[in-house]
């Protein structure tokens, strides 16, 4: 029995997804979600369905039993993830789990956003629960609205500096945590996933200057102007803060890697950022 927490989110639908094209049956695929109400599509497909809230030690038990792989998902509840991923681990602990994968952050650097993971990844191997961390870089799906504004403004904005970003479709990310579910010899081992290609943001720019036919050029912020930035785009605060981080981690190259884990992992090269531009552009008009 394979179960995936966080099912209903969007990489928790797609890792069923590949789990289920790679011919898994849905009986032997395990939902875990806040609200079994959301999860109604995936039942359709045969897929059990579990409560399961990482603050409620009780849920993941009963989640858990006749559980032999687990994907646990980062939680959202910045701030207290650590205690929440910790609470998932000491249930599978308890329930005798045979593997417990964890979507970790790229390198696990200094960027703000890796601190509960790193806190998350000390938990986890000092549990004695066989492991594989996934260390998710960034989705190329991150950059939708940014393209998408750039095509309408010219302007890319961000404080990466000249930092390369080794992105990949969501979708990919959860091809590999599905190959590593299903298949053995992973127990123990770090993956560092990235794409098959990477990118500046000036080079962002410059495709989709190359793909809108406009000029459009990447204005690199000191991190305080770009947090402002965000701010009177409309985000909230703190999450326009952890932007900014994310961005000065960029420039110091902890969303980058040469490895080739993930194209290992799922047997084909990545999406390009190109395509996602495509994409992106295609909803939007083009004057």
């Amino acid at each position: 029995m394979i179960l995936v927490t966080a099912a209903t989110g969007q990489l928790g639908k797609l890792t069923i997804k590949a789990l289920l094209e790679a011919g898994t049956e849905p009986s032997r695929i395990i939902a875990g979600v806040r609200n079994p109400e959301k999860a109604q599509g995936l039942k359709a497909l045969g897929v059990q369905v579990r409560p399961l809230d990482y603050s409620q030690p009780e849920t993941i038990k009963s989640a858990l039993q006749g559980v032999e792989r687990l994907l646990l998902i980062s939680g959202t509840n910045f701030g207290q993830r650590v205690q929440e991923h910790q609470n998932v681990i000491e249930a599978a602990k308890k329930a005798d789990v045979k593997l417990l994968a964890y979507t970790s952050i790229l390198n696990a650097g200094e960027m703000m956003l890796a601190g509960e993971h790193k806190g998350t990844e000390a938990v986890l191997k000092a549990s004695g629960v066989p492991y594989v961390l996934l260390r998710n870089g960034w989705y190329n799906e991150n950059y939708l609205s940014s393209i998408q504004q750039a095509a309408a403004t010219g302007k890319v904005f961000g404080a990466a500096g000249e930092g390369r970003i080794s992105s990949a479709a969501r979708s990919e990310y959860a091809e590999a945590a599905a190959q590593v579910l299903l298949t053995d010899g992973h127990e123990n081992q770090t993956y560092e996933l990235g794409g098959s290609n990477n990118f500046t943001l000036a080079e962002l720019a410059a495709e989709i200057a190359h793909q809108t036919g406009k000029e459009v050029s990447y204005h690199n912020l000191p991190a305080q102007e770009y947090e402002a930035l965000l701010v009177q785009f409309g985000l909230p605060a703190g999450y326009a803060h952890a932007l900014a981080d994310s961005d000065t981690g960029i420039a110091r190259g902890e969303l980058f890697t040469e490895r080739d884990d993930l194209t290992r992992l799922i047997g084909h090269a990545t999406t390009p950022i190109s395509e996602t531009v495509r994409q992106a552009l295609e909803v939007v008009p083009q004057s």
